[in-house]
């Protein structure tokens, strides 16, 4: 694809396979193709790897994490686990978010917590609503771990965020998916690697080993989940799409069954 931004004339011209096409610049359009190419840059660039929350490193797209925040304070979970840890910027995020609502606890799992991350999250004032389970977020014991942290009636949220190659992220949802609160979500992260293949630091094999297609996969496989990006409470533009590193990684559950 090529494209060629012309603010004099305030155009972006797009031309793939067929004719050129020319959209106005300041139109939504413009701004969906524009932004899809600023998130492989700023992906490239190492982008997300330059936010912390509350001191602790989070490698997250802000937009995503503002995006969440609107999920969490709609949905009033009792419970959020999350797999993958790494240095718990995440793991704060959401215990900040819990302690603002006075409603809910998180659950971190990594198959490795680095000794200073672990005293890091363990010193910091936030500690006190969150958990951390090291082992396999995959391994049965490890699940059947996290499970028994969950009381009954409790609203439970997931988001996966660990190892994010298709296998690991459909074995996860599928040893998750049950303990998520109908009407809440299991969120598979990262499925940006699917629009990543080609750039200097992706790898082909990303075109389909990837988060999103896993989540596609299981929700053909699973009736009472629906791949459903959350409403926006929010919106006084025309806009309708998130800007995210999180493509086709909403799952809510629609019931129990």
């Amino acid at each position: 694809m090529k494209l060629t931004l012309d603010t004099q004339a305030q155009t972006l011209t797009i031309q793939d396979t067929g004719q050129p096409e020319t959209l106005p610049l300041y139109s939504k359009q413009a701004f969906e193709i524009l932004s899809q190419h600023w998130v492989r840059v700023g992906w490239n660039q190492k982008y997300p790897y330059t936010f912390s929350w509350m001191g602790r490193p989070v490698i997250q797209l802000p937009e995503d994490m503002l995006r969440m925040q609107e999920v969490i304070f709609s949905i009033q979970p009792d419970v959020i686990i999350e797999t993958g840890v790494a240095h718990g910027g995440s793991l704060i995020f959401y215990s900040s978010l819990c302690k603002a609502m006075e409603q809910g606890r998180v659950i971190g799992i990594d198959i490795e917590i680095r000794p200073h991350n672990r005293q890091a999250i363990e010193a910091h004032p936030l500690n006190d609503r969150i958990t951390l389970i090291e082992g396999s977020s995959t391994a049965p014991d490890i699940v059947a771990q996290v499970k028994a942290l969950v009381q009954p009636g409790e609203k439970v949220l997931v988001i996966l965020d660990s190892n994010h190659t298709y296998a690991h992220v459909l074995a996860e949802l599928e040893a998750y998916a049950d303990v998520v609160t109908p009407g809440s979500y299991i969120v598979a992260t990262d499925g940006i690697m699917q629009d990543l293949a080609d750039v200097p630091r992706g790898s082909p094999s990303w075109a389909t080993d990837n988060p999103s297609c896993a989540a596609r996969d299981f929700a053909a496989q699973h009736p009472e989940f629906k791949i459903e990006q959350p409403r926006w409470p929010f919106n006084e533009s025309e806009l309708d799409q998130n800007i995210t590193h999180w493509p086709g990684a909403w799952l809510r559950r629609l019931s129990s069954s």
